[in-house]
């Protein structure tokens, strides 16, 4: 009897020791995951769409369940930098030089991604970014990233040898990550998220926006007394709701200034230039006080004033401010963009191919999520898009061969959005 009761008794006590490791490994969980963790369920601008042919609940588990593959895919720290994290870019091996590992574009998203979604891990692997991104500064400016990092002979991360400058919307999504960090997680811990954001965003005012225009530049490397870089941006940069974040955080009236202008160049592009397709160049030139789609090969290559690689995103960026904020600036030409890309593609997402002119011609066959993806976040804005909006989540969904970095963290975030889980800091 007496023995029978003592086991009964250590019985209490080990499932009591058990019941109060899960209690306190649970709150562990909750303390690291953050104020807004995936997923949200932000409410968008009233009118918008999402797919209707599979439940919220079918959405959120395709994102997370993606999230796991593009982190297992991308997701990687240096060999001797244990606290640190990167995104490697250049899986397939098209990067320039051969031993690139990272640019600051893929680094932003990263830092987004791992703020947007905010689990129990998010935390570590954000903070690691952040330490990678301090550890890898720009020549012109110590708050600003250098725009690419490549593995030495010694397998030692560093920055592009003699090409240390930055790249505008690598900054810029960094210093957005930064205000989603600060409202996940807090600023008072070991990394001042709000500190850093403010930090990073006055770099970003003094040499990568040409301030006399108001006018996004491509990087800190472009002066702006150069008649040709320094009065010419990338449409892609042209992140209207960051603007927004950014005035709001730091009560600089130029960043009004930065999202007027950004709308200005938008609508001149699509009233002169793309009327009937609503599509945007991938770099965008001033010339006699005028914007204009730039010539070919002005900086990466042949298609350079065409809707290409660099462009591809920007349905997806455009978009997000009318989501957020509801501003219709820029709404006319994503629902002429939404109606020339479905006629073009006779209603299917199979036959959006990898480049088009902004007259609409194909300059490159193929078909990239990179450019699926984004059309996914524009049709959001209208109702009769609804058709096309679940065939384009379909196809987006589905793994495809030539899938890189570049068309998976795309495809991660648009998925991120039309499900309904994106919000602004």
């Amino acid at each position: 009897m007496k023995k029978r009761s003592l086991l009964i008794a250590m019985g209490i006590i080990i499932f009591g020791m058990i019941a109060s490791m899960a209690l306190v490994s649970q709150t562990k969980k909750k303390e690291n995951a953050g104020k807004r963790a995936f997923p949200q369920h932000t409410v968008y601008q009233a009118g918008t769409i999402k797919p209707d042919d599979l439940s919220q609940e079918e959405m959120d588990a395709a994102v997370a369940n993606f999230y796991e593959t593009w982190k297992n895919e991308y997701l990687k720290q240096p060999a001797d930098e244990n606290d640190q994290y990167y995104i490697f870019y250049n899986d397939k091996g098209y990067a320039d030089p051969k031993n690139a590992v990272t640019v600051s574009e893929a680094h932003g998203y990263g830092m987004m991604i791992t703020a947007i979604m905010a689990g129990r891990q998010d935390k570590q692997y954000f903070d690691g970014l952040y330490r990678f991104y301090k550890a890898h500064r720009s020549d012109n400016d110590l708050s600003l990233m250098a725009w690419q990092q490549v593995k030495d002979k010694s397998g030692k991360i560093i920055n592009t040898p003699g090409d240390a400058d930055s790249a505008t919307d690598g900054d810029m999504d960094i210093a957005y990550s930064l205000l989603l960090a600060d409202r996940q997680w807090g600023s008072e811990g070991e990394i001042d998220y709000l500190a850093s954001a403010r930090d990073i965003l006055d770099a970003i005012m003094s040499n990568e926006i040409n301030r006399s225009q108001s006018l996004v530049k491509l990087g800190d490397w472009a002066e702006d007394q150069d008649d040709v870089y320094g009065q010419s941006t990338r449409s892609s940069d042209l992140l209207l709701n960051h603007f927004k974040s950014f005035g709001t955080v730091t009560g600089n009236d130029e960043w009004k200034d930065v999202t007027d202008k950004a709308y200005a160049v938008i609508h001149s592009i699509y009233e002169e230039e793309s009327n009937n397709t609503g599509l945007m160049p991938d770099f965008i030139i001033q010339s006699k006080g005028e914007y204009q789609p730039a010539q070919a090969d002005f900086l990466e290559g042949e298609n350079d004033g065409h809707y290409s690689w660099n462009s591809s995103r920007t349905p997806w960026r455009f978009t997000l401010d009318y989501l957020l904020t509801g501003d219709e600036r820029a709404l006319p030409q994503l629902k002429r963009m939404n109606d020339w890309i479905k006629a073009e593609t006779d209603g299917n997402p199979e036959n959006i191919q990898s480049g088009y002119t902004l007259s609409g011609k194909t300059v490159e066959e193929g078909n990239s999520t990179s450019f699926v993806a984004p059309f996914m976040v524009s049709a959001m804005v209208d109702s009769s898009n609804q058709q096309w909006i679940n065939r384009l989540w379909n196809r987006t969904i589905r793994e495809q061969d030539d899938d890189d970095y570049f068309a998976n963290t795309i495809k991660l975030q648009t998925m991120i959005v039309v499900s309904g889980n994106w919000w602004a800091p």
